[in-house]
């Protein structure tokens, strides 16, 4: 009771915490940068009850997470695969179910909502097919946003534009320059590993993904080589790693932190007190997302996982199951009522400011491996 306690006020700004695996790091906004203890790398839990001690159930701890959130502003942030959808050996049939669709359309009413995947923007709203939540796919290199005052810094990588709905949008993409070498690179990846079982390639317009699922085990070191092998000829380009899956995107500033901040800032959120962002996901590349929570010193990140993993989440959810009962509930939560400052634009049933961008995404021209 006293762990979960300390993490509500950590996610509040009260107080700076760290458990013995993550950094909490929810201190408050004047002492963000104060020291902090983690665990050691590797560090192995006797199993899954005592990983909970440590990333308590969000289900469990939703009512004092409701607490802490009465009066703020919630802002939800979803992952796709192994979120909102089972993980599954074809990534093409990643679908999710209709209860899941249903629930979210929900809290998308209630609360600004957006999800941030590593999959193509386009290929995430076929699968959500909600036309009431925001987009960002690539790992933030492919942005749906409010409207969005532009500088002279980014304004060749925002293109304004209408949605389904007849709403004025931003569609951000800075790794533009970026797609004629993907190109070549997408289809170097199709070459080098079509003669590997079990191997797929998929095209996520600003990143490509290398799925080995299916693959046999003693085969993975050879998909390892085939990309390293590939991308050694493309220094602006790097690899990461998800689960069981080879992203390949360009080496620029650009992540699914990032792309929470960008939406915060359209949803003028950003310099917020009084908001408290919500990000829910599984994969390591969620973890820029929530280390960005962190930083900001108030917020919930919770990750999906049915096995102990190290994270810097403060909560944990089981699996996409228990992220529809959470989702259940979160719908059923009174959402505040929140009036934008007057130089405001209103889309849908929402308030949005006008915010200055923070410039363009900065290339770093490595090969991270």
């Amino acid at each position: 009771m006293m762990r979960n306690l300390i993490k509500i006020f950590s996610a509040m700004g009260i107080v700076k915490y760290s458990t013995s695996p993550q950094n909490v790091g929810s201190g408050s906004s004047g002492d963000r940068s104060s020291a902090t203890v983690r665990p050691e790398p590797g560090a192995a839990f006797a199993d899954y009850d005592a990983w909970l001690d440590v990333y308590p159930s969000a289900l469990s701890s939703f009512d004092q997470m409701m607490s802490v959130a009465k009066g703020k502003r919630i802002v939800v942030f979803l992952d796709y695969d192994g979120t909102l959808s089972q993980i599954v050996d074809d990534p093409e049939l990643a679908f999710m179910s209709e209860a899941m669709r249903s629930t979210l359309r929900e809290v998308a009413r209630n609360f600004p909502t957006a999800i941030i995947s590593g999959r193509s923007r386009q290929k995430v709203h076929e699968f959500v097919q909600l036309n009431n939540v925001y987009y960002a796919g690539s790992h933030g290199m492919d942005i749906m946003a409010p409207p969005k005052k532009q500088k002279p810094c980014d304004s060749k990588y925002q293109t304004r534009t209408v949605d389904k709905n007849g709403n004025e949008v931003t569609i951000f993409q800075p790794a533009q320059e970026f797609l004629p070498e993907m190109l070549e690179i997408l289809n170097e990846l199709k070459d080098q590993t079509r003669d590997i079982e079990g191997v797929s390639v998929e095209d996520n317009k600003f990143c490509v993904s290398v799925h080995f699922r299916v693959a046999r085990e003693e085969d993975y070191d050879l998909v390892d080589q085939k990309v390293k092998l590939v991308i050694s000829k493309h220094p602006k380009f790097h690899t990461s790693r998800g689960r069981k899956v080879l992203e390949v995107r360009p080496s620029i500033l650009c992540n699914k932190g990032h792309a929470l901040e960008y939406l915060l800032e359209t949803l003028g959120f950003a310099d917020s007190s009084d908001v408290l962002p919500m990000y829910i996901g599984d994969d390591r590349t969620d973890e820029d997302a929530f280390k960005v929570i962190e930083e900001r010193g108030q917020g919930f990140p919770i990750v999906v996982s049915s096995k102990p993993k190290e994270s810097i989440a403060s909560y944990s959810l089981r699996d996409p199951s228990e992220v529809l009962q959470f989702l259940s509930r979160l719908m059923k939560t009174e959402p505040v009522e929140w009036l934008a400052p007057s130089n405001s634009y209103i889309i849908n049933h929402y308030r949005f400011r006008f915010n200055p961008c923070h410039g363009r995404a900065t290339s770093v021209h490595e090969n991270r491996g």
